[in-house]
């Protein structure tokens, strides 16, 4: 049986990768397409992009806030950032949650 793979963000701890995905994929379907991500919740967004591969590309000149918004190469809802300068980009929860080497 394999080892359930722990999860450590800034903001908190999750026991099993799972559990991460499940946090994060409700908080996804919390808000409607076009909503701002609240003060409540941005703090794990930032915390969770921290493990993204293209974090210093992804955050660029600074984050102003989050939202929810439609992909542009597949269809559903995922994050968006949008950078203090309004250029925005969006990035995938599922990415950042992946292995990595100091998991």
């Amino acid at each position: 049986m394999a080892k359930a793979r722990q999860i450590v963000l800034r903001t908190r701890t999750f026991d099993k990768a799972g559990d991460a995905m499940k946090f994060f994929q409700q908080m996804l379907h919390r808000y409607s397409i076009g909503a701002t991500i609240s003060d409540q919740d941005t703090p794990d967004l930032l915390a969770v992009l921290e493990r993204h591969d293209d974090k210093i590309e992804k955050v660029g000149v600074g984050i102003a806030h989050f939202e929810v918004g439609a992909p542009t190469d597949y269809p559903g809802r995922c994050f968006w950032l949008v950078r203090t300068d309004g250029s925005r980009d969006n990035f995938s929860f599922k990415h950042c949650l992946e292995p990595k080497p100091y998991d």
